[in-house]
């Protein structure tokens, strides 16, 4: 196994995680990508928007690498601290998707040049802010696919469409009576749990 290989897994899982995210706006129109479908305001094209954020900070900040394009929300002084969680009505989805395309090709190059055991400093992390690439990608591509995560049950609620990928959505059959049937079967199994608990 060469050095390069453990970098290009990691890299690899990323851009699947990248790709599943930009995957679920697909077919939909500008109020689906945007309305949020939890109590905390969880909605596809913010999620987007965060990922754009998250990268620029571990992959240009950490490592003295800063993304030439400042995220346009850190100009905001005033901004809430969750204004890189949904999109206003004047930021586009082409805006915010070449944003984060923007974003990653960045990533890609701090990817492709640094060493796995680079040194770089999370100021964010406090004492425990000393870290290596390695370590930042395997951080990134844990939150880039929890965040893939949401946006498949979000996805899901807005019109059923599940997957990670428009090819293969990953799941046992794609009948919608045999979800059906599933779906019965589950919450009859909570029904009767609730039942006999306690």
């Amino acid at each position: 196994m060469t050095r390069s290989e453990p970098k290009a897994t990691l890299q690899r899982y990323l851009q699947v995680g990248r790709d599943a995210m930009l995957w679920k706006l697909d077919g939909l129109g500008e109020y689906d990508i945007r309305r949020p479908l939890t109590p905390t305001g969880t909605n596809l094209l913010g999620l987007i928007k965060h990922l754009a954020g998250v990268e620029a900070g571990y992959f240009g900040e950490v490592f003295s690498r800063p993304l030439a394009e400042p995220m346009p929300w850190d100009d905001d002084e005033d901004a809430d601290r969750t204004v890189d969680m949904w999109a206003t009505a004047n930021e586009s989805r082409a805006a915010i998707t070449g944003l984060y395309r923007r974003v990653w090709a960045h990533a890609d190059q701090t990817i492709e040049a640094l060493d796995l055991d680079a040194i770089g400093h999370v100021p964010w992390w406090g004492e425990r802010g000393e870290v290596t690439l390695h370590q930042i990608l395997v951080h990134v591509v844990a939150e880039t696919h929890r965040h893939a995560g949401h946006a498949d049950i979000t996805r899901e609620l807005i019109d059923g469409a599940v997957g990670m990928r428009s090819n293969s959505s990953n799941m046992p059959w794609t009948e919608a009576a045999k979800w059906t049937e599933h779906y019965g079967r589950v919450e009859e199994a909570a029904r009767l749990a609730s039942q006999t608990a306690g």
